[in-house]
């Protein structure tokens, strides 16, 4: 297996990028009106899970590295519930919404996966 050296190699900064890319992307679809409110929020919190990803991995220590993954965590809960209440309130259809819904969940399922291989390592300092 190949050592990481760089946060761009990972699969979850990766499918993070992509998911924050495809909010920006639909936050310009939003009614002005939305644009700077519930857009906003929902670009910052896109933003943010590639973000603590990134931090994390270049603060080369695994505690460090874990509560930022966990802090990317969050946050994509944060964008979950944002993208639910575009759709609940007609922003955007179940259809739009149902997408970005399931690459926010997947991505939390890579960084579960990414922080549980970190606390099984025998080094746990990276």
């Amino acid at each position: 297996m190949q050592k990481i050296t760089s946060f761009r190699q990972l699969i979850v900064w990766q499918k993070s990028m992509d998911l924050a890319t495809r909010c920006f992307e639909l936050v310009r679809k939003f009614p002005r009106s939305e644009q700077t409110t519930l857009g906003f929020q929902i670009q910052r919190s896109a933003m943010s899970i590639p973000s603590n990803v990134a931090e994390g991995f270049s603060r080369h220590s695994t505690p460090s590295y874990v509560q930022h993954l966990w802090i990317a965590h969050a946050s994509g809960a944060e964008l979950e519930t944002q993208l639910e209440l575009a759709r609940r309130i007609g922003v955007i259809d179940e259809r739009t919404a149902d997408a970005p819904i399931a690459d926010t969940r997947e991505v939390g399922r890579i960084i579960n996966g990414l922080v549980r291989s970190l606390e099984r390592a025998p080094n746990n300092i990276r």
